[in-house]
């Protein structure tokens, strides 16, 4: 079940960023979208919906490797705190 709700967290995100290069591609190619006023806006939020779909991912993994032990010492927390 664990699997299943990780495979769902990372699904949204994967889909987002999707979304995002699909909107940077149109954009380079000329077709523009209803609520798109101008072609470098629709590329703008498209690389906004991917970077944040990648840091989200990004981010997902580095937890659990951190979790885990199976980062590089860079990586690691420092301080005592709870992650």
């Amino acid at each position: 079940m664990a699997r299943l709700a990780a495979f769902i967290v990372l699904l949204i995100p994967g889909v987002f960023a999707a979304g995002g290069i699909k909107l940077m591609r149109d954009s380079l190619y000329g077709i523009l979208f209803f609520p798109f006023p101008a072609s470098w806006v629709q590329f703008l939020i498209g690389l906004i919906m991917f970077s944040a779909g990648l840091a989200f991912f990004a981010g997902f993994l580095l937890r659990r490797d951190r979790k885990n032990g199976r980062v590089q010492e860079r990586f690691v927390k420092k301080d005592g705190s709870r992650q």
